[in-house]
C-alpha cells in the first residue's frame, strides 16, 4: 500500500495523546492509593491534559490532509453501525472532550472526595472522568485498529497483532512522553513513569516481531492467475498496459526499493525498542532531565517509520494485476 502521511501522523499523534492520558490516569491512581507522591493538581495533571489534547488536535489536523473534501468530513460519522472509520470520527472526539474536561477539573481544584474505595481510594470527579476517558482511549485504540484489522484482502493487516500493536504502540510512546514530561516539570515520577515505558516499549516489541515474523509467512490466497482469470502455470507480465500512471499504481504500492524498505524497518526497530529503554537507562544513571526527552524523540521518529512500513508491508491484491508496476 502507499503510506499517506497525513494517516501516519494521525495514527501516531493520537496514539501517543491517548498513551499520555492513560498514564496521567495511572499516576493519579497509584497517588491515591497512596503507592506515589501526590502531584500538583496545576502543574502536572492540568498542564499534562493539555499537552495530550494537543497531541490529539495535531493528529485530527494532520488527518485533513488526507480528505478529498474536508467540508465533507461530518459525513464520515453518517455509517457508525457498520464502519469502523465512523466509529473512530464519534469516539475520538468524545475522548477529546473527557481529556479536556479532566484537566479543566484538576486546573479548578474540583479534586474534593466523593466517597472512598473500601475506605483507601478516595472518588473525585476528576477520577471518574479519567476512569470514562481511560475507557475512550481503548476504545479509540480499537477503532483505529479495526479500521485496518478488518480488511480481510489485505492479509497483513487481518490480524489481531494489528490491534495489539497501535494499543501497545500507542501507550508506550505516552508513557514515554511522560517520563519526558515529568523530567522538564521536575516532577519525581521519571523512574515511575520510564518503567512502565519500558514494560510497554518491550511488549509492543514482542507482538510487532510476532507479526512481522507470521506476515513473513503468509501464503496469499489470491495469486497472478486468479487475478487474471487465467489457470495457465506461466503467466508474465510484459508492459504496463497503458501510457502513463493511474490511481492503481499510485495508492495501492508505495513505489520504493525492497532496499529501502528494509532499511526502514530495521531503523524503526532500532529507534523504537532499543535506543529509548538505554537513553532512559543513562538518564537514571547520569540524572539528567534531557535524556527522557531525547528518548520519546527518538521513540517517535521510529513509530513514524514503523507506520510507514505497517502501510508498505501490506500488499494488495490488485498488485498482482500490476505486477511491472508493484
Amino acid at each position: 500500500m502507499h503510506p499517506a502521511f497525513s494517516v501516519i501522523f494521525l495514527t501516531t499523534l493520537i496514539g501517543v495523546g491517548q498513551g499520555l492520558f492513560l498514564a496521567l490516569v495511572t499516576g493519579q491512581v497509584y497517588s491515591l492509593a497512596n503507592l506515589l507522591q501526590p502531584q500538583d493538581s496545576v502543574r502536572f495533571y492540568a498542564q499534562g491534559s493539555l499537552l495530550a489534547l494537543l497531541f490529539l488536535v495535531a493528529g485530527l489536523v494532520a488527518s485533513v490532509f488526507h480528505l478529498g473534501r474536508p467540508e465533507r468530513a461530518w459525513r464520515a460519522a453518517a455509517r457508525w453501525r457498520t464502519s469502523w472509520l465512523s466509529r473512530e470520527v464519534i469516539v475520538l472526539p468524545l475522548f477529546m472532550a473527557l481529556v479536556a474536561l479532566y484537566g479543566g477539573l484538576h486546573w479548578l481544584g474540583w479534586t474534593e472526595p466523593w466517597f472512598q474505595v473500601k475506605g483507601v481510594i478516595p472518588v473525585d470527579a476528576t477520577l471518574v472522568v479519567g476512569v470514562l476517558g481511560a475507557l475512550a482511549a481503548f476504545a479509540l485504540f480499537g477503532c483505529t485498529a479495526m479500521i485496518y484489522a478488518s480488511l480481510k484482502f489485505i492479509e497483513e493487516w487481518h490480524s489481531p497483532f494489528t490491534l495489539v500493536n497501535f494499543t501497545l504502540f500507542g501507550i508506550a510512546s505516552g508513557f514515554m512522553l511522560a517520563a519526558a514530561f515529568s523530567a522538564w516539570s521536575g516532577t519525581d515520577l521519571v523512574a515511575f513513569y520510564g518503567t512502565w515505558a519500558v514494560i510497554f516499549t518491550l511488549a509492543a516489541g514482542v507482538g510487532r516481531l510476532l507479526s512481522l515474523r507470521r506476515n513473513a509467512r503468509l501464503q496469499h490466497k489470491s495469486d497472478l492467475q486468479s487475478a487474471i482469470g487465467v489457470r495457465h502455470n506461466r503467466i508474465e507480465q510484459k508492459a504496463q498496459g497503458f501510457m502513463g500512471g493511474a490511481f492503481n499504481t499510485r495508492e495501492f504500492f508505495h513505489g520504493r526499493p525492497a532496499a529501502v524498505v528494509k532499511g526502514v524497518r530495521l531503523f524503526f526497530l532500532v529507534a523504537v525498542f532499543v535506543l529509548p529503554p538505554l537513553l532512559l537507562g543513562a538518564s537514571h544513571w547520569l540524572a539528567s532531565p534531557w535524556l527522557p526527552m531525547a528518548a520519546f524523540v527518538m521513540q517517535y521518529l521510529g513509530l513514524v517509520a514503523e507506520r510507514w512500513y505497517f502501510f508498505a508491508e501490506a500488499r494488495h491484491p490488485q498488485n498482482l494485476y500490476y505486477q511491472s508496476m508493484a
